[in-house]
């Protein structure tokens, strides 16, 4: 057996294992799952926020990695930083009771609350102004050309 057939045996074992539950896929399987692609699972895995293991240059990840990127994600979507998605995935991981983790999240999302309140109102203003300016622009067109243009 080669060295290269021993290898890809071995990630073949991997991903096979505990198959019945579904605990390891590949780097494809995961992507497709969850709609990234390859590449921004490894961005994820740079910030140390995954850590798939490795079986030569293989990646495997298991629940755990998926359920983190799910929660990512989320994070993400809200407008969380990577800074902030890391320091409550660690706090998650150092706190069983998961207290503080909640206590911070809580904390961050009431700000993130505040923020988003914050630029809806200044959209709400911009739209208004710019439908007005639309109004006003309309009525001369009308005007004009109701002069004879």
């Amino acid at each position: 057996m080669t060295g290269d057939q021993s290898s890809l045996d071995a990630v073949r074992a991997a991903v096979r294992k505990d198959v019945a539950d579904d605990s390891r896929k590949g780097i494809q399987e995961v992507a497709r799952q969850l709609g990234v692609t390859h590449r921004t699972l490894r961005f994820y895995e740079d910030k140390d926020l995954i850590e798939p293991q490795r079986i030569g240059s293989t990646r495997i990840y298991s629940k755990r990695d998926i359920g983190r990127m799910q929660l990512i994600l989320r994070g993400k979507r809200l407008g969380f930083t990577i800074r902030e998605i890391k320091e409550f995935l660690d706090l998650y991981d150092v706190d069983p009771d998961h207290h503080e983790q909640m206590s911070r999240l809580a904390s961050r999302v009431q700000e993130r609350l505040a923020d988003l309140e914050q630029q809806r109102a200044a959209l709400e203003e911009t739209i208004h102004e710019l439908r007005q300016i639309e109004r006003e622009a309309s009525a001369r067109l009308r005007r004009a050309a109701s002069n004879g243009g």
